[in-house]
Protein backbone atom coordinates (compact mmCIF):
# COMPACT_ATOMS: atom_id res chain seq x y z
CA UNK A 1 0.00 0.00 0.00
CA UNK A 2 1.17 3.66 -0.83
CA UNK A 3 0.31 6.95 -0.04
CA UNK A 4 -0.16 8.92 -2.72
CA UNK A 5 0.99 11.83 -3.73
CA UNK A 6 -2.15 13.60 -4.59
CA UNK A 7 -3.14 12.87 -1.06
CA UNK A 8 -0.12 14.38 0.31
CA UNK A 9 -1.06 17.68 -1.53
CA UNK A 10 -4.20 17.67 -0.97
CA UNK A 11 -2.73 18.58 2.71
CA UNK A 12 -2.13 22.61 3.97
CA UNK A 13 -0.20 21.19 7.56
CA UNK A 14 2.62 19.20 8.25
CA UNK A 15 4.02 18.72 11.58
CA UNK A 16 7.03 16.84 13.44
CA UNK A 17 5.76 15.84 16.67
CA UNK A 18 9.49 14.93 18.40
CA UNK A 19 10.40 14.52 22.04
CA UNK A 20 13.13 17.40 21.61
CA UNK A 21 11.43 20.18 20.10
CA UNK A 22 7.95 20.48 17.21
CA UNK A 23 7.78 21.69 14.07
CA UNK A 24 5.47 22.88 11.86
CA UNK A 25 5.26 23.42 8.22
CA UNK A 26 2.46 25.45 6.67
CA UNK A 27 1.93 25.31 2.82
CA UNK A 28 2.74 27.74 0.77
CA UNK A 29 4.50 30.22 3.97
CA UNK A 30 7.20 27.64 4.93
CA UNK A 31 8.33 26.41 8.63
CA UNK A 32 6.11 28.96 10.93
CA UNK A 33 6.87 26.35 14.40
CA UNK A 34 10.17 25.17 15.66
CA UNK A 35 9.68 24.75 19.55
CA UNK A 36 10.83 22.97 22.45
CA UNK A 37 7.89 20.63 23.08
CA UNK A 38 7.46 21.52 26.85
CA UNK A 39 4.49 22.73 28.41
CA UNK A 40 4.58 24.53 31.89
CA UNK A 41 1.06 24.66 33.62
CA UNK A 42 -0.40 25.46 36.73
CA UNK A 43 -1.34 22.60 38.97
CA UNK A 44 -3.84 24.33 41.24
CA UNK A 45 -6.19 25.70 38.13
CA UNK A 46 -4.98 23.89 35.08
CA UNK A 47 -3.93 26.84 33.28
CA UNK A 48 -1.31 27.14 31.00
CA UNK A 49 1.60 29.35 31.81
CA UNK A 50 4.21 29.08 29.10
CA UNK A 51 4.75 26.90 26.30
CA UNK A 52 8.10 26.17 23.85
CA UNK A 53 11.73 27.70 24.81
CA UNK A 54 10.10 30.01 27.83
CA UNK A 55 8.40 26.73 29.26
CA UNK A 56 11.65 24.83 29.04
CA UNK A 57 13.44 27.42 30.93
CA UNK A 58 11.28 26.52 33.85
CA UNK A 59 12.42 23.06 34.01
CA UNK A 60 13.96 22.19 37.10
CA UNK A 61 13.65 26.09 38.70
CA UNK A 62 9.49 25.80 39.41
CA UNK A 63 7.82 26.07 42.55
CA UNK A 64 5.67 23.60 43.71
CA UNK A 65 2.36 24.80 42.17
CA UNK A 66 4.08 24.99 38.54
CA UNK A 67 4.68 21.93 36.74
CA UNK A 68 6.95 21.06 33.41
CA UNK A 69 5.56 18.45 30.99
CA UNK A 70 6.81 17.22 28.04
CA UNK A 71 3.66 15.27 26.39
CA UNK A 72 5.81 13.91 23.47
CA UNK A 73 8.35 10.88 24.16
CA UNK A 74 10.25 9.29 21.29
CA UNK A 75 8.19 10.69 18.76
CA UNK A 76 4.87 9.52 20.44
CA UNK A 77 2.39 11.59 22.27
CA UNK A 78 1.93 10.23 25.77
CA UNK A 79 -0.16 13.20 26.76
CA UNK A 80 -2.92 14.24 24.31
CA UNK A 81 -4.55 16.61 25.95
CA UNK A 82 -1.85 18.24 26.55
CA UNK A 83 -0.05 17.85 23.38
CA UNK A 84 -3.27 19.54 21.76
CA UNK A 85 -3.10 22.63 24.37
CA UNK A 86 0.94 22.54 23.57
CA UNK A 87 0.21 22.95 19.81
CA UNK A 88 -2.95 25.69 19.69
CA UNK A 89 -0.88 27.80 21.81
CA UNK A 90 1.96 27.47 19.51
CA UNK A 91 0.91 27.79 15.93
CA UNK A 92 -0.48 31.29 16.47
CA UNK A 93 -3.31 33.43 14.55
CA UNK A 94 -1.55 32.70 11.05
CA UNK A 95 -2.48 28.59 11.28
CA UNK A 96 -6.06 29.31 12.84
CA UNK A 97 -6.80 31.78 9.68
CA UNK A 98 -5.99 29.28 7.18
CA UNK A 99 -8.01 26.60 8.92
CA UNK A 100 -11.37 28.80 8.95
CA UNK A 101 -10.21 29.32 4.63
CA UNK A 102 -10.82 25.65 4.46
CA UNK A 103 -13.04 23.79 7.15
CA UNK A 104 -12.01 21.00 5.78
CA UNK A 105 -8.09 21.20 6.21
CA UNK A 106 -6.20 17.68 6.06
CA UNK A 107 -2.88 17.63 7.81
CA UNK A 108 0.02 14.87 7.36
CA UNK A 109 2.00 14.03 10.60
CA UNK A 110 5.40 12.50 10.39
CA UNK A 111 5.89 8.97 12.54
CA UNK A 112 8.50 6.99 13.49
CA UNK A 113 9.18 3.88 11.61
CA UNK A 114 6.88 1.08 12.85
CA UNK A 115 4.88 2.55 15.22
CA UNK A 116 2.45 0.59 17.04
CA UNK A 117 -1.08 0.82 16.54
CA UNK A 118 -1.72 2.76 19.76
CA UNK A 119 1.10 5.36 18.84
CA UNK A 120 -0.40 6.07 15.37
CA UNK A 121 -3.90 6.69 17.31
CA UNK A 122 -2.38 9.03 19.75
CA UNK A 123 -0.75 11.20 16.78
CA UNK A 124 -3.90 11.30 14.88
CA UNK A 125 -5.93 12.19 17.74
CA UNK A 126 -3.92 15.05 18.48
CA UNK A 127 -4.00 16.59 15.13
CA UNK A 128 -7.87 16.14 14.83
CA UNK A 129 -8.27 17.45 18.51
CA UNK A 130 -6.48 20.55 16.60
CA UNK A 131 -8.90 20.89 13.87
CA UNK A 132 -7.97 18.69 11.19
CA UNK A 133 -10.45 16.72 9.34
CA UNK A 134 -8.51 14.06 7.66
CA UNK A 135 -4.65 13.34 8.91
CA UNK A 136 -2.15 11.59 6.84
CA UNK A 137 0.94 9.62 8.88
CA UNK A 138 4.20 9.51 7.07
CA UNK A 139 7.24 7.86 7.93
CA UNK A 140 9.26 9.65 9.24
CA UNK A 141 12.76 8.25 8.00
CA UNK A 142 11.36 8.73 4.34
CA UNK A 143 10.38 12.57 4.49
CA UNK A 144 14.09 13.19 6.66
CA UNK A 145 15.51 11.66 3.71
CA UNK A 146 13.90 13.45 1.17
CA UNK A 147 14.75 16.88 3.08
CA UNK A 148 18.23 15.68 3.68
CA UNK A 149 18.17 15.68 -0.12
CA UNK A 150 18.86 12.36 -0.86
CA UNK A 151 17.45 10.41 -3.86
CA UNK A 152 15.02 8.06 -2.06
CA UNK A 153 12.91 7.38 -4.91
CA UNK A 154 16.66 6.29 -7.46
CA UNK A 155 16.69 2.21 -7.27
CA UNK A 156 20.32 2.74 -5.77
CA UNK A 157 20.50 2.49 -1.99
CA UNK A 158 20.59 5.49 0.31
CA UNK A 159 21.51 5.32 4.45
CA UNK A 160 20.13 7.67 6.77
CA UNK A 161 20.41 7.43 10.72
CA UNK A 162 17.76 9.45 12.55
CA UNK A 163 19.37 11.00 15.40
CA UNK A 164 16.24 11.95 18.16
CA UNK A 165 16.13 13.44 21.84
CA UNK A 166 15.32 9.61 22.62
CA UNK A 167 15.90 6.92 20.01
CA UNK A 168 17.82 6.84 16.72
CA UNK A 169 16.36 5.17 14.12
CA UNK A 170 18.22 3.97 10.85
CA UNK A 171 17.25 2.65 7.29
CA UNK A 172 18.41 1.87 3.80
CA UNK A 173 16.35 3.28 1.81
CA UNK A 174 15.50 2.60 -2.18
CA UNK A 175 12.48 3.14 -5.01
CA UNK A 176 11.26 5.52 -2.12
CA UNK A 177 10.53 2.57 0.87
CA UNK A 178 12.38 1.45 3.04
CA UNK A 179 14.84 -1.78 2.48
CA UNK A 180 15.68 -2.44 6.50
CA UNK A 181 15.21 -0.38 9.26
CA UNK A 182 16.06 -0.39 13.10
CA UNK A 183 15.08 1.51 16.06
CA UNK A 184 17.89 2.32 19.21
CA UNK A 185 16.59 3.27 22.56
CA UNK A 186 19.30 5.78 22.56
CA UNK A 187 19.60 9.27 21.44
CA UNK A 188 20.55 12.91 22.24
CA UNK A 189 19.15 12.87 25.68
CA UNK A 190 21.04 9.52 26.64
CA UNK A 191 23.95 10.66 25.73
CA UNK A 192 23.84 13.99 27.83
CA UNK A 193 23.01 11.54 30.99
CA UNK A 194 25.72 9.76 30.00
CA UNK A 195 28.12 12.98 30.61
CA UNK A 196 26.37 13.89 33.73
CA UNK A 197 26.61 10.53 35.69
CA UNK A 198 30.39 10.40 34.30
CA UNK A 199 31.00 13.42 36.04
CA UNK A 200 29.20 12.55 39.07
CA UNK A 201 30.88 9.51 39.36
CA UNK A 202 35.06 10.50 38.71
CA UNK A 203 34.36 14.04 39.99
CA UNK A 204 31.33 13.70 42.75
CA UNK A 205 29.49 17.04 41.03
CA UNK A 206 26.29 17.45 40.14
CA UNK A 207 25.72 19.39 37.12
CA UNK A 208 21.74 20.74 35.39
CA UNK A 209 20.67 19.15 32.60
CA UNK A 210 20.66 22.04 31.03
CA UNK A 211 24.50 22.71 31.92
CA UNK A 212 26.43 20.31 29.63
CA UNK A 213 26.83 23.19 26.74
CA UNK A 214 30.61 23.27 27.80
CA UNK A 215 30.44 19.64 27.91
CA UNK A 216 29.81 19.60 24.09
CA UNK A 217 32.35 22.26 23.25
CA UNK A 218 35.74 19.97 24.75
CA UNK A 219 34.13 17.09 23.16
CA UNK A 220 34.39 19.25 19.73
CA UNK A 221 37.52 20.70 20.07
CA UNK A 222 40.48 19.73 18.62
CA UNK A 223 43.37 20.24 21.08
CA UNK A 224 41.99 18.44 23.55
CA UNK A 225 41.39 21.73 25.34
CA UNK A 226 40.29 20.95 29.16
CA UNK A 227 36.70 22.19 30.23
CA UNK A 228 35.89 24.04 32.92
CA UNK A 229 32.04 22.86 34.56
CA UNK A 230 30.65 24.27 37.86
CA UNK A 231 27.76 22.63 39.45
CA UNK A 232 26.65 20.99 43.20
CA UNK A 233 29.28 18.98 45.58
CA UNK A 234 27.69 15.43 46.09
CA UNK A 235 28.92 16.28 49.80
CA UNK A 236 29.00 19.37 51.05
CA UNK A 237 26.19 20.11 48.43
CA UNK A 238 28.09 23.60 47.75
CA UNK A 239 29.34 24.76 44.39
CA UNK A 240 32.37 23.73 42.79
CA UNK A 241 34.16 23.99 39.60
CA UNK A 242 35.80 21.26 38.22
CA UNK A 243 38.48 20.75 35.09
CA UNK A 244 37.21 18.16 32.72
CA UNK A 245 39.59 16.28 30.53
CA UNK A 246 37.49 15.55 26.98
CA UNK A 247 39.38 12.30 26.44
CA UNK A 248 37.83 10.86 29.34
CA UNK A 249 34.38 12.49 28.19
CA UNK A 250 34.90 10.24 24.69
CA UNK A 251 35.18 7.04 26.84
CA UNK A 252 32.11 7.65 29.18
CA UNK A 253 30.43 7.47 25.40
CA UNK A 254 31.80 4.37 24.17
CA UNK A 255 28.87 2.29 26.35
CA UNK A 256 25.62 3.95 25.01
CA UNK A 257 27.09 4.52 21.43
CA UNK A 258 27.46 0.63 21.46
CA UNK A 259 23.84 -0.01 20.80
CA UNK A 260 23.90 2.66 17.80
CA UNK A 261 26.82 1.01 16.29
CA UNK A 262 25.57 -2.51 16.67
CA UNK A 263 22.20 -1.65 15.48
CA UNK A 264 24.19 -0.36 12.40
CA UNK A 265 25.68 -3.25 11.39
CA UNK A 266 22.35 -5.11 11.59
CA UNK A 267 20.55 -3.35 9.29
CA UNK A 268 23.92 -3.87 6.53
CA UNK A 269 24.11 -7.37 7.14
CA UNK A 270 19.93 -7.87 6.47
CA UNK A 271 20.27 -5.27 3.02
CA UNK A 272 21.09 -7.14 -0.61
CA UNK A 273 24.87 -6.81 -1.14
CA UNK A 274 24.16 -4.95 -4.72
CA UNK A 275 22.46 -2.02 -2.02
CA UNK A 276 25.94 -2.48 0.67
CA UNK A 277 28.06 -1.41 -2.51
CA UNK A 278 25.93 1.97 -3.14
CA UNK A 279 26.45 2.81 0.30
CA UNK A 280 30.07 2.78 0.04
CA UNK A 281 30.20 5.24 -2.77
CA UNK A 282 27.08 7.14 -1.31
CA UNK A 283 27.86 7.15 2.54
CA UNK A 284 25.84 7.68 5.54
CA UNK A 285 23.42 10.74 5.96
CA UNK A 286 23.06 11.86 10.38
CA UNK A 287 19.49 13.57 10.24
CA UNK A 288 18.08 14.73 13.26
CA UNK A 289 18.65 16.85 16.53
CA UNK A 290 21.81 14.99 17.80
CA UNK A 291 22.84 14.52 14.65
CA UNK A 292 25.41 17.30 15.44
CA UNK A 293 27.08 15.67 19.00
CA UNK A 294 30.65 16.34 18.45
CA UNK A 295 31.95 13.09 17.40
CA UNK A 296 29.39 10.88 16.46
CA UNK A 297 30.11 11.35 12.65
CA UNK A 298 33.83 9.63 13.44
CA UNK A 299 32.31 7.01 15.20
CA UNK A 300 30.34 5.71 13.12
CA UNK A 301 32.61 5.95 10.08
CA UNK A 302 35.47 4.20 11.75
CA UNK A 303 33.02 1.08 13.31
CA UNK A 304 31.04 0.66 9.39
CA UNK A 305 34.24 2.20 7.23
CA UNK A 306 31.40 3.82 4.84
CA UNK A 307 31.73 7.65 4.21
CA UNK A 308 29.43 9.63 6.75
CA UNK A 309 28.04 13.03 6.40
CA UNK A 310 25.86 15.38 8.20
CA UNK A 311 22.79 16.86 6.77
CA UNK A 312 22.54 20.87 6.43
CA UNK A 313 20.01 21.87 9.42
CA UNK A 314 19.24 17.79 10.86
CA UNK A 315 16.68 18.56 12.96
CA UNK A 316 14.74 20.43 10.20
CA UNK A 317 14.62 17.39 7.84
CA UNK A 318 12.11 15.51 8.15
CA UNK A 319 9.50 18.13 8.66
CA UNK A 320 10.95 20.08 5.12
CA UNK A 321 11.01 16.77 3.77
CA UNK A 322 7.16 16.74 3.74
CA UNK A 323 6.36 20.12 3.58
CA UNK A 324 8.30 19.33 0.24
CA UNK A 325 5.95 16.07 -0.41
CA UNK A 326 2.84 18.63 0.22
CA UNK A 327 4.11 21.68 -2.26
CA UNK A 328 4.61 19.12 -5.03
CA UNK A 329 8.27 19.23 -5.35
CA UNK A 330 8.33 15.27 -5.02
CA UNK A 331 7.74 12.96 -7.44
CA UNK A 332 8.34 9.70 -5.02
CA UNK A 333 5.64 7.86 -3.63
CA UNK A 334 6.11 7.08 0.19
CA UNK A 335 5.24 4.09 1.93
CA UNK A 336 1.91 4.32 4.21
CA UNK A 337 1.38 2.45 7.66
CA UNK A 338 -0.90 0.10 8.48
CA UNK A 339 -4.87 1.37 8.60
CA UNK A 340 -5.47 2.60 12.43
CA UNK A 341 -7.85 0.41 14.26
CA UNK A 342 -11.62 1.73 15.07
Amino acid sequence: MTLTLDHLRRCTVAADLGAARTRVYLKQTGLIVDEPSVVAVNTRNGSLIAVGTPAERMSGRTPANIRVIRPINGGTVVDIEMAQRMLRAMVGSRLRRAWRRRPLLRAAVCIPHDADPLSRRAMHETMVGLGARRVELVDGLVTAGIGAGLPVEEPEATMIVQCGATTTQIAVLALGSIVAAEKVPMGGETIDRALLQHLRNQHELLLPSQAVRPLHTALASSHDQIAEVHGRDVATGLGRTVKVDPESLRAALRAPLTGLLDALRSVLHRCPPDLVADLTDRGIVLTGGAAELPGLDEAVRHNTGVPVTVAADPGLCAVLGLGALLEGRITAQVPAPEPIPA
